[in-house]
């Protein structure tokens, strides 16, 4: 088999491997990493050079708790030593509840709601319930006036003769 002629006339340069302390900084910078993430890369950087794998020495010059450190280090180790696994993991989570309204069953509510404007969420279950024969959580119900701001405001009457309590403290002082 022939030899291709790039193979006679050029000569390949050298692969110069980087140490992989420098790897995990390059790493770190095509990832984009916050300034608290490059900050674990020079924990790992530090605890395997100058640190001769102490993680109290580590813990110690950077001014953290060693269990802080062990934790990055643990991740850092189960990863097999990939820089990824120094950075922050979402803190979303993994499911998120959707709306289990429906379009029949809110426009129900918000009838309700309009037509017994007063009423709050546990009679208007009652209500829902006996003219629709359908069950339904309270929630669902306060969920879908909130939604539609469907809020009042409940005035409160003063009895006859009485005075708002800010006014007798001002006639004391």
């Amino acid at each position: 088999m022939r030899k291709p002629a790039s193979f006679y006339f050029f000569k390949t340069k050298p692969i110069i491997l980087e140490n992989r302390y420098e790897h995990w900084r390059g790493v770190a910078d095509l990832l984009c990493f916050t300034t608290h993430e490059r900050l674990r890369v020079e924990w790992m950087v530090f605890y395997y050079t100058a640190g001769k794998e102490s993680a109290a020495l580590t813990a110690q010059h950077f001014g953290i708790s060693r269990k802080t450190f062990y934790k990055w280090s643990k991740r850092f180790r189960d990863s097999k030593y990939d820089a990824h696994s120094l950075a922050d993991r979402p803190r979303t989570p993994h499911r998120k509840r959707h709306w289990q309204v429906t379009l029949i069953q809110e426009e129900r509510i918000r009838r309700l709601r309009k037509r017994y404007l007063y009423y709050g969420k546990k009679k208007l279950k009652v209500i829902y319930e006996r003219e629709y024969s359908e069950e339904i959580s309270t929630w669902k119900i306060e969920r879908v006036v909130r939604r539609y701001k469907l809020l009042t405001r409940i005035r409160r009457r003063r009895l006859p003769g009485r005075e708002p309590e800010f006014v007798r403290n001002q006639r004391r002082g």
